[in-house]
């Protein structure tokens, strides 16, 4: 199973930092779609992204509408993640899939409502109690993506008790 993850405009470089880690610890391909509120070069994110940088596929996009020309979601199995998703994170069946792309939006405003009324289908949340706007970006990425390695009994993983501290 490929996973990617697609950060639509984000906008923090210590959650996209913390992302690199997390992709580079999962095998997934982490695609950046601009603008982005950070240079790649940002030291912030070098530094929370550590030496992971070299392990990482990353693909860029100069747009939003440029990804989803190339990544055209009727054709590919795409999720959206929002606090106003109709389906939970954990239902979707993601070790039926091959390939899983799922979209995370900027801090600050998340997805395009339009895409999200487009394929509202497709649209997944992470439950949290009432009167809570969002979690951390980086935090958020790391639950959903764990999911569909739980579901795929972290197949393309190696599991070690010799790593017990990080």
């Amino acid at each position: 199973m490929k996973i990617n993850v697609v950060l639509v405009e984000p906008e923090i470089p210590q959650n996209t930092g913390n992302i690199v880690r997390t992709c580079s610890a999962i095998g997934a391909k982490l695609h950046l779609v601009k603008p982005l509120g950070f240079s790649i070069a940002d030291r912030y994110l070098k530094r929370a992204g550590l030496d992971y940088w070299d392990k990482l596929e990353i693909e860029e996009h100069d747009s939003f509408e440029k990804f989803l020309q190339k990544y055209d979601p009727k054709k590919h199995h795409m999720f959206f993640v929002t606090s106003k998703g109709t389906n939970r994170y954990v239902d979707p069946k993601y070790n039926k899939m091959d390939e899983i792309f799922v979209l995370f939006g900027k801090e600050t405003k998340g997805l395009p409502e339009n895409i999200m009324k487009q394929y509202i289908d497709q649209t997944i949340r992470i439950p949290m109690i009432e009167g809570i706007r969002c979690l951390n970006l980086s935090n958020a990425v790391s639950i959903v993506t764990y999911e569909i390695l739980r579901q795929s009994n972290f197949e393309h993983m190696k599991e070690t008790s010799e790593r017990l501290t990080c």
